[in-house]
């Protein structure tokens, strides 16, 4: 018996070296165009907390 074939077969992802030179080509684009690249200290992030407090109250509430 000959072995069925998947014809459903997944996007063949792209290798580190076309991922490199894909994104080198992305940023020498941009440099092009005017943007700057700036160099962000270690620890700093530049996400802001936005979801507000944590602490939430499941069932009663809390009396006053």
């Amino acid at each position: 018996m000959a072995k069925k074939t998947s014809t459903a077969s997944k996007k063949k992802q792209p290798t580190a070296v076309e991922t490199r030179e894909s994104i080198e080509e992305q940023v020498q684009a941009f440099l092009a165009n005017g943007g700057e690249i700036q160099q962000v200290p270690k620890g700093v992030s530049g996400q802001t907390n936005t979801s507000g407090p944590k602490h939430i109250t499941l069932g009663k509430k809390p009396r006053s």
